[in-house]
């Protein structure tokens, strides 16, 4: 469980070895110093079947947070990406809202309190205001069942122009109010898409569910090793610090999946992305870390 007077620092699971199981992503973030694990549930058939486990398939998973001491507080649910709800294709769009319905339902059962989003109109196909409106009417319909679930729903700020700045998830936050719609903002593509990124922070403070700290460069949303991007890590925490904002952070990271890891070498690689997120995060004020 978190300490309660830290600041959560997570790592998301992508940034370990698809080859591990469970226990050695855990494990290895455990031996990083990580709080959490935002697990993946994205576009690919083995990660959807994960919304297919079974009750003693996840079991077995709790047990090993409880073992471990690493929670999933959080999912990021980018299968939409390939079934997205602004899809015209109706087969699409009900596929869309399977793997929400199924994406909530396995949420309660791990403990998840944050779903985020891919928001995405659509990926693959072209978009127009048929698309939009699909989106938009998807988004209402997720945010009805995650309500009931009691599970935030938060659009990732993405690596699209579609919602990629606060400004433009604003727009969908005022026709949806609800406690239970919020923003997930990633520091790399707030960057890339926004000409002020701290006065957006400011601008979307009171719906923000948590934050991915992400490292990019124009045109590069993935893959960009920390400190050879063009995002001022320092100057965002320093705005998010001032404005008083309190929650999780997400480092977000991929390993590289061509080569074979020990759980020690993917703790010091994940862990080298630790310890220079929290030396930007202490220059913007966070001194709890």
């Amino acid at each position: 469980m978190f300490d309660l007077h830290k600041t959560p620092l997570g790592i998301y699971e992508k940034a370990l070895p698809d080859s591990f199981s469970w226990k050695e992503k855990m494990l290895a973030a455990k031996a990083a110093g990580y709080d959490f694990i935002e697990i993946s549930v994205d576009e690919s058939d083995a990660r959807l079947a994960r919304l297919d486990w079974s009750d003693e398939e996840i079991a077995g998973l709790r047990a090993l947070m409880d073992e471990t001491g690493i929670i999933f507080p959080s999912m990021c649910l980018s299968g939409h990406r390939r079934f997205p709800f602004g899809s015209k294709n109706p087969e699409t769009r009900a596929k869309a809202y399977e793997i929400m319905e199924k994406g909530i339902i396995l949420a309660q059962k791990l403990g998840i309190t944050c779903i985020q989003l891919a928001t995405y109109d659509v990926y693959y196909e072209e978009s127009d205001r048929e698309t939009e409106q699909y989106f938009l009417q998807g988004m209402k319909d997720s945010v009805a069942m995650a309500s009931k679930a009691g599970i935030i729903l938060a659009m990732e700020i993405m690596d699209t122009p579609f919602v990629g700045t606060i400004l433009r998830a604003e727009h969908y936050l005022r026709e949806i109010p609800s406690p239970y719609f919020k923003i997930y903002p990633d520091m790399g593509n707030l960057t890339q898409f926004s000409g002020d990124p701290e006065s957006e922070l400011e601008l979307g403070l009171p719906e923000i569910a948590a934050i991915h700290v992400k490292e990019t460069k124009p045109g590069v949303f993935k893959c960009v090793p920390f400190g050879t991007g063009t995002v001022r890590f320092a100057d965002l925490f320093r705005k998010l610090h001032d404005i008083g904002y309190v929650g999780r952070f997400m480092v977000e990271m991929w390993a590289d999946n061509s080569r074979a890891y020990t759980v020690e070498e993917a703790a010091a690689e994940i862990g080298v992305a630790r310890e220079f997120v929290l030396d930007k995060m202490r220059q913007g004020g966070y001194t709890d870390v």
